[in-house]
């Protein structure tokens, strides 16, 4: 199969993951998951969270406020989000935008896999301190797991069945739009990036 091929599987997949409560949630407020989109090639993965109210009306990743944020620093870097994969660990909006739970990551972490192991990015930014602790954890580095402020912006090695990749954990660009002294902050996580 063609990794396109691969990705849809993933997306009917979520489509269909009634035993989600999430799921409950998406089909009652006419909103759709949000699987992840860009280069399917990327040598760049970045993973948030959870989808947001933007997110999950329109199925984007990051379309919202946060989104722009991530767009800024991304042209303030060099790096055509184009040219990127992004999604999140939960593929479905927790309600009013709540921390995802652990047993939703759980039940979602299986199609993040896959989707890292299609793409096969040489880094990954999780975006986020859910996300850093599970890309952290699932590389074997859980003894590195700090506070995403202490985290952020390091590079941190790691070992995949397909090679080695970088892990650059990042603050989520949502903490600049709740406190827009961290933009500068974020800008120069992404330039470990580069």
């Amino acid at each position: 199969m063609t990794k396109k091929e691969l990705l849809r599987e993933i997306k009917e997949q979520v489509l269909d993951l009634n035993e989600s409560p999430l799921y409950k949630e998406r089909v009652a407020n006419g909103a759709f998951p949000v699987i992840g989109e860009g280069d399917h090639d990327a040598k760049i993965m970045f993973i948030g969270e959870a989808p947001g109210a933007n997110e999950a009306k329109r199925g984007r990743p990051f379309c919202g406020t946060a989104g722009k944020v991530l767009d800024w620093c991304l042209q303030e870097v060099g790096i055509e989000r184009e040219s990127t994969y992004i999604t999140n660990i939960i593929k479905d909006r927790p309600p009013n935008n709540r921390d995802p739970y652990p047993d939703e990551i759980e039940l979602y972490a299986p199609f993040l896999d896959r989707q890292i192991n299609i793409i096969k990015p040489e880094t990954i930014s999780p975006l986020g301190r859910f996300s850093a602790a599970y890309i952290l954890t699932k590389f074997g580095l859980e003894k590195d797991i700090l506070p995403i402020t202490q985290m952020h912006g390091k590079v941190f090695f790691a070992k995949t069945n397909y090679g080695d990749i970088k892990i650059v954990p990042l603050l989520h660009p949502a903490a600049a739009v709740h406190n827009p002294h961290q933009k500068e902050t974020l800008l120069q996580g992404f330039k470990s990036i580069k």
